[in-house]
């Protein structure tokens, strides 16, 4: 084994990683770069907006290169984010989500590190976001079966909190708790019947930590072990909760309010449902753990924190 991976195996004894996590000044990036601080650990942080500690883009295989060189391993989470948002320019995602996914990917090969990839709960949506995104999930799975890597696959469902922005990717948690707080209608697109599984950015951020660090073999793509989606790991509570409940639980946290109903955006089905399945994170808690954090719960902290910000 190499020895940045031996280093890894020592986690558990309390050993502190230099981990790179690409995409570090993004939402889920940041709780990531916290949460592995708050273990020990060193992150390195990779980004192409300044400040951070390596300034670059995922897209530079060079800049990638060398960055991936000087860790122990990789959390992945830069990316072009966007359902109705890049269905007119898919372009971006492609080349950063896909090719930039695979520059990450090489580099592990090159210098024998793991590495954790976060891809989408909607993967079966066709829009240039999830097309993307599943397309660089399953480079992964061929690189661990024809190279030999360890990419660990987490699948994020709609992950919310603290700091997430509400523009320009519109994500339904910001985007219904700012217009609450200032007193204005809530804005549900079609008749709000769509299921999502909304997961609470700290657990995300714990999740994709646990997925470089725990020693849980989780590589090999086989449908006996994954499923035929092809991911091991989906960041999800299993909570099914319409996008109207969600909007009531906002409305309820901040005290009330009202909703208007719109026309469908581009590139989302009219009544999907995204869950996740949080029996798939079993091997990241050999120990065991209690339920994910509660939408409600999970809604209060966020609403908190809005107001204060």
């Amino acid at each position: 084994m190499a020895a940045a991976l031996e280093r890894l195996v020592a986690m558990e004894r309390g050993m502190a990683l230099n981990v790179l996590v690409t995409g570090a000044s993004g939402f889920i990036g940041k709780h990531t770069v916290a949460r592995l601080r708050e273990l020990g650990n060193e992150p390195m942080q990779f980004d192409r907006h300044a400040p951070t500690d390596l300034l670059g883009d995922v897209r530079d295989a060079v800049a990638v290169s060398e960055a991936v060189a000087l860790c122990d391993g990789v959390i992945h989470v830069a990316g072009v984010l966007g359902t109705s948002e890049t269905i007119s320019n898919p372009s971006p995602a492609v080349e950063t989500n896909i090719m930039g996914s695979l520059n990450v990917f090489q580099a592990c090969r090159q210098y024998q590190k793991r590495c954790v990839y976060i891809t989408v709960g909607n993967y079966w949506m066709h829009n240039s976001y999830s097309i993307s995104k599943t397309t660089a999930e399953n480079l992964a799975w061929m690189f661990n079966k024809e190279h030999g890597t360890e990419i660990a696959v987490v699948r994020a469902l709609n992950a919310y909190g603290e700091g997430q922005k509400a523009a320009p990717v519109r994500k339904i948690m910001p985007n219904f708790v700012l217009p609450a707080l200032r007193g204005e209608p809530l804005t549900i697109y079609g008749d709000g019947t769509q299921i999502m599984d909304m997961v609470y950015v700290k657990d995300v951020a714990d999740i994709l930590v646990r997925a470089l660090t725990v020693n849980h073999g989780q590589y090999i793509y086989t449908p006996e072990r994954v499923g035929n989606n092809g991911v091991k790991f989906e960041a999800g509570t299993g909570r099914p909760t319409t996008v109207n409940e969600i909007a009531q639980i906002v409305l309820d946290a901040v005290g009330g309010g009202t909703v208007e109903h719109v026309p469908m955006r581009g590139g989302e089905p009219e009544h999907s449902v995204v869950l996740g399945n949080p029996e798939t994170l079993a091997p990241l808690y050999p120990e065991g753990r209690s339920s994910l954090t509660s939408l409600e719960e999970g809604v209060r902290r966020t609403v908190a924190w809005y107001r204060n910000a």
